[in-house]
C-alpha cells in the first residue's frame, strides 16, 4: 500500500516505497519460517519509512534487535536476518553476534542470513571470512533500499557521514554511492536531460553517473525530470550554521526529527486534571511529523511567528464549525455527522500542533535562544565580525555545550572569510582550557573541512552577501515575500543559486559570482538518447511546468526545504521542485557528525 502522503507531485515518490518494500519482502519470502532481524541501528528508523513493523509481521518477522557488540537476546527462530550497511566495524559486531549465538542451545537450529543495504562489499565479506563466519552466513544478498522517501517532494538517502568521508577522509565511497542513487532514480523516472552543479563533490558525482549509465543501459526513454541541480554542502557551508525558524527547521533544532516523528515533553499534551490523576509511565509524547497530517503540512514551511495566528484562526474556524447543532435542518445534520469524524480529526490535530508550539515557544521566548539568534544575525550581517566575540567568550566561560559554542565560531568564521589570527589562537586557548583535548581534535577537524580558518585577503562572504542579496531588511515573516523569511534576515545562499540558474537569464546574471565559491561548475545538456533507438532522442517534458531535482550532497536543512516549496509557489515560478539528499541535518547534528563527538 502506497502511503498518500508520497503521491501528488509529477514525481510519484511512493514508487520508491514501492520499490524498497517489494524487494524487502521477496528477500524476507527467501527465508521461510519464523525470522528474529538484526538491524544496523542506522537503518531501523529509515526503513520503517518504506517498510512499517506491521508488514514485516505479517511476513513472520517476530523478534527485532539492534545491531551491537553484545550477543543477541535468546530467539526461538528459524532464522536470524542482520541487514546491514556495508561498514567493517558492523561486520565484526555481526561476526561477534554469530559467533555467541552459535554456542547457545537454540543457536544450531537457526540459519543466519545478512542483507546489504543498498550494495554488497567484497571488502565487508572478506571481513567476515577473516573473522570465521562466511561459513555460518547461509544467503549474502542485497536490500536496493537508495533513498527513503519523507515526502511527495522529498527523499534522502540518510547517510549522516557523507559530508566527512569525501571532505575530512578523502573517501569517495559515499559518491560513489549517490551516483548509483542517481541512477536508480533515471531508471525509475527517465533519464535527466539536463544537469547544474557546484562543487568538488558535485563534478565527481556527476562524472561517476556518466561513467555508470555508459555501462548500465536504461531501457526508459520518457524523462518526467527536467533538470537536475547538484549542491555541494562545501559551496555554502554557512546554511546549516544559522538557527532554522521555521516551524518544523525548529522543532528540528529543539527537539530533533528523526525519520518523519519527533519526541515532546508529555505534560505540554496533558490537561491540568490528567497531570495530577495519571502516573505516567512516559515522559515523552512521539508525535509523526509529515503532510498525512493536513494541518502541519500547511504550517511546517511557515516562520515561527506566523504559526500562532495561524493556529488560533483554525481553532476559532473548527469551533463555529461545532456549534449551533439546534438550528439545523435534518439535511444539514445528516451532513454534520458525516462530517464529525473529520473535525474531530482536525481538532486533535490543533491540540497537537498548538502544544508543540507552546514547547517550541518555551525555548525561543528564552534569553539564551534570543542572545545566540542576535549574536547570529550580527555575524550574517557582517556586524563586528573581525572582533572577539563577548557571546562566544561568555560560553565559553560558563562552559555551554562545545558544539554550541563551535557553530557560533564557524559561523563567524565564514562570514568574515576566516578569523584574524589572534582571535582564533585566542578562542582555542580557551576552549582547551575549559572542554579539554577533545575540543583540540574538533578544531582541528574543522580546520581542515573549511569551517574554521585564517583570515586571508579575500572578503569573499561580503562580496556575496550583496551581490546575491543574502540578507534582507525588513522581510516580513507572516506573508514573506522573499526566501529570507526562513531565517527571518538571511536567505539560504544554495537556494539562492537555486533562484538564480532555474529563473530565465539568471545564469548570466550568476557568471560574476561562481568564482568566489569553491570548486567547478557543472554545465550540461547530456545528449540523451534511447538505448533501443539511438536515432532517436528521449521525449523531453514539454509540459509548461518544468520538474527539477536538487540534490544536495552533503546534507540540506528543512530551512532549505522550506526555501525551496516557497519558490516553487510563486506566481512567476514554473518550476516543481523534488528535494533529494544524502542527509537531513540541522547545525548540530551537521557538525556532531564532522568531529564525532
Amino acid at each position: 500500500m502506497m502511503s498518500a502522503h508520497l503521491q501528488g507531485g509529477k514525481v510519484n515518490v511512493g514508487l520508491i516505497q514501492t520499490s524498497a518494500r517489494n524487494n524487502l519482502l521477496n528477500l524476507l519470502e527467501k527465508c521461510p519460517g519464523k525470522k528474529a532481524i538484526v538491524w544496523d541501528p542506522s537503518l531501523a528508523g529509515p526503513v520503517g519509512l518504506v517498510a512499517q513493523s506491521l508488514v514485516l509481521r505479517e511476513h513472520s518477522v517476530t523478534k527485532m534487535f539492534p545491531l551491537r557488540e553484545s550477543a543477541l537476546p535468546e530467539s526461538d527462530v528459524d532464522h536470524v536476518i542482520f541487514i546491514s550497511r556495508p561498514k567493517l566495524n558492523l561486520m565484526d559486531y555481526i561476526s561477534q553476534n554469530v559467533h555467541a549465538d552459535c554456542k547457545t542451545r537454540l543457536g544450531a537450529k537457526k540459519s543466519y542470513h545478512l542483507f546489504f543495504v543498498p550494495k554488497k562489499s567484497l571488502l565487508c565479506i572478506e571481513r567476515l571470512k577473516h573473522n570465521g563466519v562466511l561459513g555460518n552466513v547461509i544467503l549474502i544478498e542485497e536490500f536496493k533500499c537508495h533513498f527513503f522517501p519523507f515526502e511527495s517532494d522529498l527523499i534522502s538517502m540518510e547517510l549522516g557521514e557523507v559530508f566527512r568521508e569525501y571532505t575530512l577522509e578523502n573517501d569517495p565511497t559515499c559518491l560513489y554511492q549517490t551516483a548509483q542513487a542517481i541512477i536508480f532514480l533515471q531508471k525509475l523516472y527517465g533519464p535527466i536531460p539536463k544537469v547544474w552543479g557546484k562543487g568538488v563533490a558535485a563534478k565527481q558525482v556527476w562524472n561517476l553517473v556518466s561513467r555508470l549509465q555508459r555501462e548500465d543501459k536504461n531501457e526508459n526513454t520518457k524523462t518526467c525530470i527536467d533538470q537536475i541541480l547538484l549542491i555541494d554542502r562545501s559551496v555554502d557551508l554557512i546554511t546549516p550554521l544559522a538557527t532554522q525558524l521555521t516551524y518544523e527547521g525548529l522543532i528540528d533544532e529543539i527537539f530533533g526529527i528523526k525519520n518523519s516523528a519527533a519526541y515532546f515533553p508529555i505534560d505540554n499534551f496533558l490537561s491540568v486534571e490528567e497531570r495530577s490523576t495519571e502516573s505516567l509511565s512516559e515522559d515523552k509524547k512521539q508525535i509523526i511529523l509529515n503532510s498525512q497530517d493536513k494541518l502541519f503540512g500547511d504550517i511546517r514551511d511557515k516562520n515561527f511567528n506566523a504559526v500562532g495566528g495561524y493556529l488560533s484562526k483554525q481553532a476559532k474556524a473548527i469551533s463555529a464549525q461545532m456549534e449551533n447543532k439546534q438550528e439545523r435542518t435534518v439535511q444539514e445534520m445528516k451532513l454534520y455527522v458525516q462530517r464529525l469524524p473529520q473535525m474531530l480529526q482536525k481538532k486533535k490535530s490543533l491540540a497537537h500542533h498548538t502544544a508543540i508550539a507552546e514547547c517550541v515557544k518555551e525555548v525561543t521566548d528564552g534569553y539564551e535562544f534570543l542572545d545566540t539568534l542576535q549574536t547570529e544575525q550580527e555575524f550574517l550581517n557582517c556586524i563586528e565580525v573581525d572582533k572577539p566575540c563577548p557571546y562566544i567568550e561568555e560560553s565559553i566561560a560558563q562552559c555551554k555545550p562545545l558544539v554550541k559554542v563551535l557553530r557560533l565560531m564557524c559561523l563567524q568564521s565564514i562570514a568574515s572569510s576566516g578569523l584574524k589570527p589572534k582571535i582564533l589562537e585566542a578562542y582555542k586557548k580557551d576552549l582547551v582550557q575549559v572542554y579539554g583535548l577533545e575540543a583540540l581534535l574538533a578544531l582541528t577537524k574543522l580546520e581542515k573541512v573549511g569551517l574554521l580558518k585564517t583570515q586571508s585577503g579575500s572578503r569573499h562572504y561580503t562580496v556575496l552577501r550583496k551581490a546575491m542579496r543574502l540578507t534582507m531588511e525588513d522581510t516580513s515573516e507572516i506573508n514573506p515575500s522573499d526566501i529570507s523569511y526562513v531565517h527571518s534576515v538571511y536567505a539560504p545562499l544554495s537556494v539562492r543559486l537555486v533562484e538564480q540558474v532555474t529563473k530565465k537569464g539568471g545564469l548570466r546574471q550568476l557568471q560574476d559570482v561562481l568564482g568566489l565559491l569553491p570548486g567547478p561548475t557543472l554545465d550540461e545538456s547530456p545528449l540523451v538518447q534511447s538505448q533501443s533507438d539511438p536515432a532517436n532522442p528521449i521525449a523531453i517534458n514539454n509540459d509548461q511546468t518544468r520538474v527539477v531535482l536538487v540534490f544536495f550532497v552533503g546534507g540540506c536543512t528543512f530551512a532549505e526545504i522550506s526555501a525551496l516549496r516557497f519558490l516553487s509557489q510563486q506566481e512567476d515560478c514554473n518550476v516543481e521542485f523534488v528535494i533529494a539528499t544524502t542527509k537531513l541535518i540541522n547545525g548540530e547534528t551537521f557538525l556532531n557528525s564532522i568531529i564525532e563527538l
